[in-house]
């Protein structure tokens, strides 16, 4: 087990690209992308009844090494300040696992 940072960020679909641009130059190697997301926060109402999709809210998880968060946050606070969304950072354990081969 190693101990790693979990990046969720939840934005509009439109911001995907540059948000996606701004943890790929902090240097998080991976992510995982969930479109169509609706919910209720603090902010109000998600839905997720209209017909277009550019106007959907997506959400998205990575994980990087702790010596990293300084430079994620940076760059991910830059982005979502220009174009919105909120973003929580927290800690986390990864598990190794040895890959099979069958």
């Amino acid at each position: 087990m190693q101990p790693v940072k979990r990046i969720e960020i939840f934005a509009n679909y439109v911001e995907l690209g540059k948000i996606l641009e701004s943890l790929e130059k902090a240097g998080v190697r991976g992510h995982s992308v969930i479109k169509d997301v609706a919910g209720k926060g603090t902010r109000g109402t998600i839905t997720n009844d209209l017909a277009m999709t550019m106007l959907d809210n997506v959400y998205i998880i990575a994980f990087f090494p702790p010596e990293k968060l300084s430079l994620v946050e940076s760059n991910v606070r830059q982005t979502l300040s220009k174009f919105g969304g909120v973003c929580f950072i927290s800690d986390a354990i990864e598990i190794e696992t040895t890959r099979c081969v069958g």
